[in-house]
């Protein structure tokens, strides 16, 4: 149990810092009609944990350094073809030409964001994000806590700045950067302005029909690759990227931005490939961090044959199962608006079971075009947090669960990068709300520890 707001601050204290920190957010806001509750405090986190998660981002760099060459590998064929056939799934030729692009041979996302949440088990990863919102607004999150603090009561994890170093190291010497922001993350861009104005004339916010980008200059790609249709100059940036006129990050790689990898970390037929590539230390890591995934394909199975770790012959004896039997997750993988925003995420144990059944014929109906996956559901521990209700003029102690979102920034080149933790926002929900994201009623702060 980490120390009460008692044991933190006296009540006053509380109060004038969370008037501090709301009379500190942009007139614009930072997220586009979106809002949270105010913590006075940051999230503090035990020690170990602390030093588990800045130790991930070396865990998290080689998995995607290993994902990668295992897709090429598998286009190559030196790994199972169905490798990149279940990657590739859905995806237009053109994109999956980039994908395969010499000069993108050795680009891999230069930001890395698990979900991470605090379970009773310890940290558990649920999915990677390489176009991750919440950067400018823990970069916000992080300057205001350390004002109203100091210092003196917390160390915030990636200190002050570290979020708004790390995002202006990734672009090396690129002398202008353009953050170009889809409509699809319009909500994001107010965050995004936000920072490019503390980072200075080098940076600048684009929307994608403003973005004029000269030779040497880098491209921040704030949209998502199935957004492609509605991004007029995609191809001629990733022309020129791929050609090395330009920078570009994340790069278009959509195997890279499934959450099925996290299956594929589980599946027994690449057990050897995983352990190779990542190091024995780093595959058991990522084993005990990741819950049990599997691809929900509809492929009927030998008679004699079950899905492992379930006992099922079939998946759509999925919907068969009991309330307690249903501590599982079903979501939708990638390249789809369902795919990101907490939206194409099923709780099995949450929904009735016709619900649920529906889910699941969603999943299996969508597998050809958009695989879906299955994961095992470890419940967030319950954690005691803290809001300022500005209507009653007093904090507000409550119990919620807690998804962590560390921030890592790659910079250097091939064997040389390295992933350096820049920050984690903390967002603490109510009890009664099981998927952890964004909303009106979950505090948005950061972690720290106790000097």
């Amino acid at each position: 149990m980490e120390p009460s707001l008692n044991e933190l601050m006296e009540i006053s204290e509380a109060r004038d810092r969370a008037v501090r920190i709301r009379q500190r957010i942009p007139p614009g806001g930072l997220f586009a009609g979106e809002s949270w509750r105010i913590s006075p405090v940051p999230y503090v986190l035990p020690p170990e944990l602390a030093k588990e998660l800045e130790g991930l981002g070396r865990v998290l760099l080689q998995f995607y350094r290993a994902l990668d060459l295992l897709y090429r590998q598998s286009v190559a064929g030196k790994q199972p073809a169905w490798v990149a056939g279940l990657l590739d799934r859905g995806k237009p030729a053109d994109l999956i030409a980039w994908q395969r692009h010499a000069g993108f041979r050795h680009e891999l996302p230069r930001v890395i964001r698990p979900d991470v949440l605090v379970t009773a088990e310890g940290l558990k990863i649920t999915e990677l994000d390489s176009v991750p919102g919440g950067i400018g607004l823990t970069a916000w999150l992080q300057e205001v806590y350390h004002e109203t603090d100091g210092g003196t009561r917390f160390r915030l994890l990636g200190g002050s700045t570290g979020m708004r170093d790390g995002f202006a190291s990734i672009f090396g010497d690129a002398p202008r950067v353009h953050i170009v922001v889809s409509e699809e993350s319009a909500m994001y861009r107010p965050e995004m302005e936000w920072l490019a104005g503390q980072l200075g004339d080098r940076f600048a916010v684009r929307g994608v029909r403003e973005a004029q980008v000269g030779p040497g200059e880098a491209v921040y790609r704030f949209f998502e690759l199935f957004d492609l249709a509605n991004i007029p100059g995609a191809t001629e940036w990733f022309d020129r990227a791929a050609r090395g006129e330009i920078r570009i990050t994340p790069p278009p790689k959509p195997a890279l931005e499934e959450k099925l990898a996290l299956a594929l970390l589980w599946n027994r037929n690449l057990q050897e490939f995983w352990r190779r590539e990542l190091g024995a230390a780093f595959f058991d890591k990522l084993r005990a961090l990741v819950p049990y995934t599997w691809v929900v394909d509809p492929t009927p199975l030998p008679p004699h044959a079950a899905i492992p770790e379930l006992g099922l012959t079939d998946w759509r004896q999925l919907k068969t199962l009991s309330q307690k039997g249903r501590q599982l997750i079903l979501k939708i993988s990638g390249f789809s608006p369902a795919a990101w925003g907490a939206r194409g995420i099923y709780l099995g144990s949450d929904l009735s079971q016709e619900a649920w059944a529906e889910a699941v014929e969603r999943a299996l109906r969508e597998f050809p075009e958009h695989p879906w996956i299955l994961q095992r559901y470890h419940p967030p521990a319950r954690q005691p947090a803290v809001w300022y209700d500005f209507e009653q003029d007093r904090p507000i102690p409550f119990e919620g669960r807690v998804r962590l979102c560390p921030y890592y920034f790659v910079t250097g080149e091939r064997e040389q990068a390295r992933a350096q933790l820049g920050g984690v926002l903390a967002t603490i929900c109510p009890l009664d709300k099981k998927i952890i994201h964004g909303m009106d009623e979950a505090v948005e702060t950061v972690g720290a520890m106790i000097p």
